[in-house]
């Protein structure tokens, strides 16, 4: 009676399927990561980002450190609906694009409110952030008589020359490192296999010259 082969071709493949060293997961997710990170780089449109620069000056019955306060102020409110309204007939874009894409900063130290604008144009960003920052000014020095504090602006925005979004190979990059390292994580938390696994799937050994000699000897 012959015996049916198919149960020994599906041993033989498990030992095939499992042959590969653990450091392989890590490095197929490390090349998974750099490629969906290098075509998102190379696919997704530049950032241009272009900021324009605000200072508060106190009047004659203030201080520098209202001056401060402020600018602080004027910093959270630069975004809000009176101050776009204004801006965006200048920026020759609706209110609804500069509000997602003008942010302000402020600092501590220095009465000063930052401006910036992100477009995929360089022009239209540097238009955004001069805008915003006029429009600013003008509704800071409109209540001027009250709050003894006016705006002047210290900076136009310029168009950038560069863009400021990562390039490819940087997303490429952190693509790769993120691949990696979720590859590693999986391989520490792979389930380990049974001990008889284990002994299935390990090589027999293969006899020397002396075992085969004493194997034909015994015959």
């Amino acid at each position: 009676m012959t015996e049916n082969p198919a149960p020994h071709r599906r041993l033989l493949r498990v030992p095939r399927a499992r042959s590969l060293p653990p450091w392989s997961l890590v490095a197929a997710g490390a090349l998974a990561g750099g490629l969906l990170g290098g075509a998102y780089g190379a696919l997704k449109p530049p950032a241009y980002t272009a900021t324009s620069y605000v200072v508060a000056v106190p009047a004659d019955k203030s201080d520098t450190a209202s001056a401060l306060g402020f600018a602080q102020a004027y910093g959270r409110v630069a975004t809000q609906l009176a101050v776009l309204g204004d801006a965006q007939v200048w920026a020759g874009v609706p209110v609804r694009t500069l509000r997602d894409s003008v942010r302000t900063a402020t600092s501590p130290d220095a009465p000063m409110v930052a401006v910036s604008a992100t477009s995929d144009r360089p022009a239209r960003a540097a238009d955004m952030a001069n805008a915003v920052a006029r429009s600013l000014t003008q509704h800071a020095n409109a209540v001027k008589a009250d709050t003894h504090v006016g705006l002047l602006q210290f900076s136009r925005a310029a168009e950038p020359a560069a863009p400021a979004s990562a390039s490819a190979d940087v997303t490429a990059l952190v693509g790769a490192g993120a691949g990696g390292l979720l590859g590693g994580l999986a391989l520490l938390v792979r389930p380990r296999r049974p001990p008889e696994e284990e002994a299935a799937v390990r090589p027999a050994p293969v006899p020397g010259p002396a075992v085969a000699a004493d194997a034909q000897g015994q015959r």
